[in-house]
């Protein structure tokens, strides 16, 4: 049974009695969310994200400018306290951000330079069921009090229930089409992984590795890049990968 903290901040960012606007219904959750735990902690900035066994499944929601920056950064590279929090299933309390490069060196110089500097990211499972990650970021170093700290854990608790109940609500064998739509990118970068896996003759670990190093080098979403590519807009070659733009 969820405790009245959580009870409590189901009830604000569901906001019942506050309708979300025509073509943002849903978002608005998730963006809810992420403002009050932003103002209940406190923390500069939030983002929830979707996952899957294979890595991140998509965002859901994300506060600012540096809070996109950090998701995008751990989806592109594949590396960062977002993928460690679920596929350790425990908390990443990185207060001092810059001093972790040895654990992600593709994220952290990225992530400071944007203007994060200390991140804590939070499971949302229950039992083995793990669903996704809810993340937080300072812009100054420092670490969460123990009162912090619990609130962190409560707004995962309440992130953890939404998902929850909103695929209980899908169809059998289905996701809900909040969760689906943040999926569509996991799908994408599935479709673009196989047929890069053609293109540049090399198995699905290193074409992710090439469409994930590929992106980085180009400042831009693997997201984007994956659907260039089932486009057929960008074009791996065996040994190298130099583009093919029509």
């Amino acid at each position: 049974m969820a405790s009245l903290r959580v009870r409590q901040i189901l009830l604000e960012v569901l906001a019942f009695d506050q309708p979300d606007p025509p073509g943002l219904e849903g978002d608005t959750v998730w963006r809810r969310l992420c403002t009050s735990a932003t103002k209940a902690v406190p923390v500069s900035g939030a983002g929830v994200a979707l996952m899957t066994p294979a890595g991140h499944g998509g965002t859901l929601a994300a506060t600012d400018g540096p809070a996109s920056v950090m998701e995008n950064l751990q989806h592109t590279l594949g590396e960062g306290p977002c993928l460690n929090a679920f596929r350790d299933q425990r908390p990443v309390l990185e207060h001092d951000l810059a001093r972790a490069a040895v654990r992600w060196p593709g994220f952290v110089p990225a992530a400071t330079e944007a203007g994060i500097a200390a991140v804590f990211a939070f499971p949302l499972q229950v039992g083995a069921i793990r669903l996704g990650v809810l993340d937080l970021y300072r812009d100054t170093p420092g670490p969460l009090d123990n009162l912090q700290l619990g609130e962190a854990l409560d707004y995962a608790a309440a992130a953890t229930t939404i998902l929850l109940d909103l695929q209980h609500d899908a169809s059998a064998g289905g996701l809900h089409p909040q969760l689906a739509d943040a999926a569509d990118s996991h799908r994408a970068i599935h479709q673009a992984t196989g047929i890069v896996t053609v293109q540049a003759s090399v198995d699905l670990n290193d074409a992710l590795l090439l469409l994930r190093a590929r992106a980085y080098a180009e400042d831009r979403s693997l997201l984007d890049l994956a659907q260039q590519v089932v486009a057929r807009k960008v074009t791996f070659h065996p040994l190298h990968a130099e583009d093919d733009h029509e």
